[in-house]
């Protein structure tokens, strides 16, 4: 960098003339005074010592300042920033007087400005640096604010800077940031902004929720959610398709300018892993259909489920309960009768065993455990054993259903831990419940028609007519009204009271497992007619819902479950693993660690921590930065156990194809760096004026000599020696 140095004077005409007037004075009375004594050399000494305090006051007077220029040797440079987000691929740049048919994206309105031969006219006397930013990264969105601060700070001399963009930026620090740096700088900022600021008639299909796994020959629930932006409602058939070949159908009418969720019902028939693709038809009106498809993974299996039913007296309700569940195929069922009155235990065939399970390692073995009439009693169940159903609920996601009896004996419950998983508060006022000759009947909530529990046909239209069509119950518990958090799915269609008519099927979350309270003892009577139709759906579907979470992936002496099932990008993963030792009995503290490797192939360490000693139970978290399917391998150290799973995660891009442009993001930078803002179209004009640029400034130094402390002191020491030199000489 070349530095040129002068001594500039800030003087102006009456300091000037003072300043000669006081020097030619102090002159001539100073050679007055050397010629009365006699041209003594000691008095000519003062008097020159005189003229000279004199002669750097009136320097003073005309605030002399010291300036350094530094010219930069480098050629001035022009930066050319080109966005490259996803949302630049959104088709819906129109030239003037042409039709919507010949829209191109935002990405080919400003291709110009990266060929090099835009630029050349520039080269001959500036160094032109053009560059792409924003390059979509899985889990990033656009960040315009750094590459700014970059560019600022590594190109040296630095003319100006042309950003070419839509504007949509997600990520980063505001731009307008960097600008008042720029503004400060002196370099203007010439925006190209590109894109339309109106929203585009768009369908976007933006989330296909699928389970984790589904069992062989089992109905899958597969929601989904359709974002409209169309101007009117459009009817059209959604189509599901498995990788095997498989096709289901569903015509949905799609809200005008918003959102509309439904689902689907697919069958899988074989075990294996499948691939799920979802496709909505493009509409006539629909300028984007690149987002109108999603897919995503799912485990088919064939599930060996483990229930334990536990219950009193061998009533209706348990007898066909039984039965339902010993003729699932996918279903190993145990069961407990204590009779009161017997002496041991009831029982009859191999489903039976004698006692309840001995401690945590055998009762933990079940995913779903049934309790019937059954309470707090001598030779029934006992609060250490209510104690570890809790538990296992809790700690290792096992599910636990209510089917209260008319003898109240669940009202025994409510003095033990199990209190806290009830889903309805009860009525101590009538523990028998409610009976009656003539026949009631449940009525769906608007949660309870959506559910996949109660779903008994395969259209919502002829769930309800079924429904509406079961057979009635005349017994059902006392009732008064859900707790928060829990989901009702099925209230008395007559029966009320001050909160509402009485929940009588309701579900809710606790801890890492799920509970289920039916509130009749009839649905045996749903084979009025249509034999096990009906009644084997039910609770087929109770059973694995139940079982969902605990059975996502396990080995012989771990499980891993997660929340939920397939995470959104950037959402954050509830893992809960439960691990045993090599003995079979929950381990007590340990290092269990899930190395979750994205589809980049850069793995994180997750460090699951204990929750309590008892129950093997490890907790941690997530969060998704990269969609498509994550491999999970969990590893204990105390035992060297590894299990292997997966997750999918759904890619919802930060930036997705369609959204409306930001002009206004580039129209402030530019009022802020003191630039301007350009067509992408007029790139003759663009290069006219970074050639009309004036040469930047030079970087000036400046030190005010006249007001600096050095000069200053200088005068003073001057002053102080032509005192002392008057008293020597003896003129004071």
């Amino acid at each position: 960098m070349n530095v040129s140095r002068s001594l500039v004077f800030l003087w102006t005409p009456w300091t000037l003339a003072v300043s000669v007037v006081a020097v030619v004075v102090v002159a001539v009375v100073s050679v007055i005074a050397w010629r009365r004594s006699g041209y003594s050399r000691s008095v000519g000494l003062l008097e020159g010592l005189r003229l000279l305090l004199v002669f750097s006051a009136a320097l003073v007077l005309n605030q002399p300042e010291w300036v350094e220029e530094f010219h930069p040797e480098e050629r001035p440079a022009i930066a050319v920033l080109v966005d490259a987000s996803a949302s630049m691929d959104t088709r819906d740049v129109v030239a003037a007087g042409k039709p919507a048919s010949t829209a191109t994206t935002r990405r080919e309105a400003v291709a110009g400005l990266l060929a090099d031969e835009t630029w050349a006219p520039l080269r001959a006397k500036l160094n032109v640096v053009i560059q792409s930013i924003a390059t979509p990264q899985a889990g990033h969105g656009t960040d315009l604010g750094d590459p700014l601060a970059q560019t600022l700070e590594k190109t040296p001399n630095l003319r100006a800077v042309v950003l070419a963009s839509d504007g949509d930026w997600n990520e980063g620090r505001p731009p307008v940031r960097t600008g008042a740096r720029m503004r400060q700088k002196g370099t203007p900022l010439l925006a190209v902004p590109v894109g339309s600021k109106a929203q585009l008639p768009d369908l976007e299909l933006i989330s296909l929720d699928l389970p984790t796994f589904g069992v062989a020959g089992k109905s899958v629930r597969v929601p989904f959610t359709i974002n409209s932006a169309l101007p009117r409602d459009y009817t059209t058939t959604v189509t599901l398709r498995a990788s095997d070949g498989d096709e289901v159908s569903k015509e949905v009418r799609i809200a005008a300018m918003g959102r509309t969720s439904d689902s689907l019902i697919w069958r899988p028939r074989a075990t294996g892993d499948f691939k799920l693709t979802l496709d909505v038809p493009k509409s006539a009106d629909e300028a984007i259909s690149d987002n109108n498809r999603l897919q995503a993974p799912i485990s088919i299996r064939e599930e060996k489920l483990r229930v334990l039913v536990v219950e009193s007296y061998p009533r209706w309700e348990y007898r066909y309960l039984r039965n339902a569940l010993s003729r699932d195929p996918g279903v190993d069922v145990s069961c407990l009768l204590f009779h009161p009155g017997l002496s041991k235990t009831g029982g009859g065939n191999k489903d039976y065993i004698k006692q309840f399970p001995a401690g945590l390692d055998e009762l933990s073995k079940y995913d779903v455990v049934f309790l019937g009439d059954v309470g707090v009693e001598d030779g029934q169940l006992t609060l250490e054993q209510c104690r570890l159903l809790k538990g296992i609920v809790e700690h290792q996601a096992s599910g636990l259903v209510f089917m209260p009896g008319w003898q109240g004996r669940e009202f025994s419950l409510l003095e033990t831990e199990l209190r806290d998983l009830f889903p309805v508060v009860m009525d101590p006022g009538q523990p028998g419940g409610w009976g009656s000759r003539t026949a009631n009947h449940f009525e769906l909530t608007e949660f309870g028609r959506r559910s996949l529990l109660t779903k008994l046909a395969d259209t919502q239209e002829d769930n309800m007519e079924v429904w509406e069509g079961l057979p009635g119950f005349q017994w059902y518990a006392p009732v008064l009204r859900a707790k928060p958090g829990a989901d009702v799915l099925a209230v008395h269609k007559d029966a009320s009271n001050d909160d509402g008519r009485l929940p009588l099927l309701v579900t809710r979350t606790f801890g890492a497992g799920k509970v289920l309270f039916m509130g009749t003892d009839g649905a045996w009577r749903w084979r009025k007619g249509v034999e096990d139709k009906y009644h084997y759906r039910f609770w087929g579907q109770v059973v694995r819902w139940m079982a969902y979470q605990r059975n996502m992936a396990k080995g012989e002496t771990m499980r891993v479950y997660y929340t939920p099932d397939q995470p959104k990008l950037n959402q954050t993963l509830m893992l809960r693993a439960n691990v045993m030792d090599k003995g079979g009995e929950p381990l007590k503290g340990g290092e269990v660690t899930a190395r979750i490797t994205p589809p980049s192939g850069r793995s994180e360490l997750a460090r699951l921590t204990a929750t309590g000693e008892e129950w093997g139970e490890f907790t941690g978290r997530y969060t998704a930065t990269e969609p498509g399917t994550c491999k999970v391998t969990l590893f204990c150290k105390e035992t060297g156990a590894k299990l292997e799973t997966s997750f999918f995660v759904q890619g919802a891009a930060a930036e997705p194809v369609g959204k409306p442009a930001r002009p206004e993001v580039l129209e402030e930078l530019a009022r802020v760096t003191n630039g301007k803002v350009l067509e992408a179209d007029k790139l003759d004009q663009i290069v006219q004026l970074l050639a009309a640029l004036p040469e930047p400034p030079p970087l000036v130094r400046r030190v005010p000599l006249w007001c600096h402390p050095a000069v200053a002191a200088g005068l003073v020491v001057l002053l102080g020696v032509f005192w002392v030199g008057r008293k020597v000489v003896g003129l004071v």
